[in-house]
């Protein structure tokens, strides 16, 4: 949606921006705007490195529990 925009396009958009909100309204909210963009990003790595934490983990159980290839070949027989 936003790919086919432009330089004009967004030109147009502030104008818009500038008519509606008044210069002294406008850098607030651009503040305000990344703000928000920032913490977004913020959250967003924080729940993927979540989410991949816990992967490894489970990986790395997995393994743990599983007994190693010479536990498997040393078992006792059966006699």
């Amino acid at each position: 949606m936003l790919q086919n925009i432009g330089i004009p396009g967004l030109i147009l958009i502030l104008v818009i921006a500038l008519v509606i909100f008044g210069p002294k309204k406008l850098p607030e909210i651009g503040r305000a705007f990344g703000t928000t963009l920032k913490e977004f990003k913020k959250s967003t790595r924080e729940l993927v490195s979540d989410d991949e934490q816990e992967e490894k983990e489970k990986q790395n159980k997995q393994k743990n529990d599983e007994p190693s290839t010479e536990e498997k070949t040393n078992k006792p027989k059966a006699v």
